[in-house]
């Protein structure tokens, strides 16, 4: 089984999305691609050439849904609570329809939905990066600071080691889209194994994706 994690970004903006695959080899993730830049069309050709040989599933960094007339979706509202408690700033889990984030929303919807035109369909997920190391043991500081902090990157990355996601230690200068991005990769491997930490289900038609951590 292949596991990949994206950190996305806006739809004008892809520079700065990254994806991490990795390969599923008994209790561990192996490394495989470390793609910074991805489009749209980037993400949905790897996804698709993995998806001919290997069971595929792929976690979002992105709103896959949003709520009729806007504010919060049920989901915000509970992993919120969940983060603030485990030591994690409040608008670390912001409304899909705020100015900030309606952009990302609307990427990650599309591309949630174009992946779901691959004829051997891929699992997809709904994921946030800094609420699964907080939430499973990850230094709280770190995990606050690792935006602006490559000390705390580095940190982080020896800590998702630990956590059984190899070789992710690559580069004496890690962006912090590629930390978030393994950071969903662990989410997801742990969603299909049905170890989440933290599990909003999917709602259809609304909300189509569960959201896990």
């Amino acid at each position: 089984m292949i596991i990949i994690g994206i950190d996305l970004s806006g739809p004008s903006n892809a520079a700065d999305t990254a994806l991490v695959s990795f390969e599923c080899r008994e209790s561990v993730l192996a490394l495989t691609q470390n793609v910074q830049g991805a489009s749209d069309a980037d993400i949905f050709y790897l996804v698709s050439e993995l998806t001919k040989e290997s069971k595929v599933t792929v976690g979002l960094d992105a709103p896959l849904s949003y709520n009729d007339g806007g504010k919060d979706r049920p989901s915000d509202s509970e992993l919120r609570s969940r983060i603030v408690a485990a030591g994690m700033r409040s608008g670390s889990v912001m409304t899909p329809t705020m100015t900030r984030m309606a952009y990302l929303t609307l990427r990650g919807i599309s591309v949630a939905h174009q992946l779901l035109t691959i004829p051997r369909r891929p699992s997809i997920v709904e994921v946030h990066p800094g609420a699964v190391m907080a939430l499973r043991g990850a230094p709280i500081d770190a995990v606050r600071s690792f935006k602006k902090s490559l000390e705390a990157r580095m940190q982080l990355l020896n800590w998702l080691e630990q956590q059984g996601l190899q070789s992710v230690v690559q580069d004496e200068f890690p962006t912090d889209h590629y930390v978030a991005a393994c950071a969903a990769a662990l989410a997801t491997w742990k969603w299909s194994l049905q170890e989440s930490v933290w599990l909003h289900t999917a709602d259809p038609p609304a909300h189509p994706f569960d959201f896990a951590c």
